[in-house]
């Protein structure tokens, strides 16, 4: 008798869980309230709370304070209407940085670089060149992807650069005509040719059609390299010892 009534109690315990656990599971969220706290001068800044993140503060600033390197003038992207100082260093450092690890992993070397103009976010200031000034001038997480391009859309690319931007390129010879309009455009000094394909280097925002480079966005291969651009500029930082980069002939126009 004793032994039928525990059965019992245990059937309709294991019962009672079951019952639960199924309304549990038809539990689903219902609402979702939310309140907006302003972040104004008016907030009273707590004391132990500043106490406790100073010291790792003090640890990043002198991580974002260290010299890399050295520049002797100032350098912006208003420089030029074609192409400019900075943009080049840019472009370049891409080149020199990002080819050997590409072609490690594939084999091949990379034909041009090609980055935008809007990506350059800071001037180069005169004199010492920081962690910081990295991150100031390129604040966002973009990194170098290497696309495999058709010899039609790299006249695609060759149109769109036609518009005169000084958008940052290496590799790339590009010539305007008096009235504005493409007279010549060479990678690595040769004229691109319809049925070869073009290894470019670019960034992941613009592979993605930023900037309307919808030319990059179905490339015939692609391989992100998992370098993003401003670690990549804080290397090449520390690989020099001298930033005095120029304006030159990759991007002009024939005089009026």
């Amino acid at each position: 008798m004793k032994l039928k009534i525990y059965i019992y109690i245990s059937l309709c315990y294991f019962s009672v869980v079951l019952i639960s656990c199924k309304k549990e599971s038809q539990l689903s969220l219902q609402k979702v309230e939310a309140t907006t706290i302003p972040i104004n001068p008016d907030i009273v800044e707590d004391s132990s709370i500043k106490a406790f993140l100073s010291p790792y503060k003090s640890n990043v600033d002198k991580e974002m304070d260290s010299i890399l390197a050295f520049t002797p003038r100032s350098l912006t992207k208003k420089d030029s209407k074609y192409n400019t100082a900075i943009g080049n260093m840019m472009a370049d450092a891409v080149f020199e940085m990002a080819n050997p690890i590409f072609k490690s992993r594939t084999g091949y070397s990379f034909n041009a670089v090609l980055l935008n103009h809007g990506g350059i976010r800071s001037s180069l200031s005169e004199g010492a060149i920081t962690t910081r000034t990295a991150y100031q001038i390129m604040p966002f997480e973009n990194e170098v992807v290497v696309v495999e391009l058709s010899g039609k859309q790299m006249k695609e690319m060759f149109s769109y650069l036609e518009y005169g931007k000084a958008h940052p390129i290496s590799g790339i010879q590009i010539t305007l005509d008096k009235d504005g309009k493409l007279k010549e455009a060479l990678i690595q000094g040769q004229t691109v040719l319809d049925n070869e394909t073009y290894f470019i280097a670019t960034s992941d925002y613009l592979q993605k059609g930023g900037d309307s480079m919808t030319f990059l966005e179905k490339p015939v291969s692609i391989l992100n390299l998992d370098y993003k651009i401003r670690n990549l500029l804080i290397d090449y930082f520390k690989k020099k010892d001298t930033i005095a980069p120029v304006r030159d002939n990759r991007f002009t126009k024939d005089q009026e």
